[in-house]
């Protein structure tokens, strides 16, 4: 989804969801191409012995919501030397209070517990857990402390986060998601890749170009 796309998809989340497309077959997972991705003019600065890939998300957008099942599966699968981390974004100013969501549930280690409850919660079940209060019911159904969660969620390590997330997000120039971004170097989204399961074919071959020093 483009940031200019969000301003509709606030009408009703989680409204035509896309599908993911069947998975690619041997023949097709061909040598990538330039048009599959964009190489940052200016590389990023990123953690020493790791080849990092970043998951830019919004969990109000129908998109990422679809992505999510492959792209756990694929990064489960990830070798030792690549950090993987996810990176909310917020193209608008109301989209910050999931960023702080994702970082309040990170802090917690309960990524793995909630992320996809999230999800569910927004697009199949309609609830767009855009006010505190609806956030605070959310984690509460779900067997979390609220009064934990909620210092926690209005922490300065929360905020700290969020911030740093918006300022990866300028640095990656990403104006869309889902995007992958790898290694300070390169990103790459189903809609530069054809697909989104070919992103993550696309992304393979950059954290093998990243490892050989490209």
């Amino acid at each position: 989804m483009k940031r200019r796309d969000f301003s509709a998809q606030l009408a009703g989340l989680g409204i035509g969801l896309s599908t993911l497309a069947s998975p690619l077959t041997a023949s097709a997972q061909a040598a990538i191409k330039d048009s599959d991705y964009v190489r940052l003019s200016q590389p990023l600065s990123t953690e020493k012995g790791k080849i990092e890939v970043l998951e830019f998300f919004w969990y109000g957008c129908p998109h990422c919501f679809s992505f999510e099942p492959a792209l756990d599966a694929w990064q489960k699968k990830l070798p030792a030397d690549v950090a993987f981390r996810r990176v909310p974004v917020a193209f608008r100013e109301s989209f910050a209070i999931h960023q702080r969501l994702y970082y309040a549930i990170e802090a917690m280690g309960k990524v793995e517990e909630l992320h996809r409850k999230v999800f569910q919660a927004i697009h199949g079940e309609r609830k767009r857990l855009d006010k505190e209060a609806d956030i605070l019911a959310f984690v509460e159904k779900n067997g979390v402390d609220k009064a934990k969660f909620l210092e926690v969620f209005n922490s300065f390590t929360v905020a700290t986060k969020a911030k740093q997330a918006s300022r990866l997000v300028d640095a990656y120039k990403i104006d869309g998601v889902p995007a992958l971004g790898i290694h300070g170097r390169y990103f790459t989204s189903g809609q530069l890749a054809g697909s989104p399961e070919r992103a993550l074919v696309v992304a393979d071959a950059l954290i093998e170009r990243s490892r050989k020093g490209g």
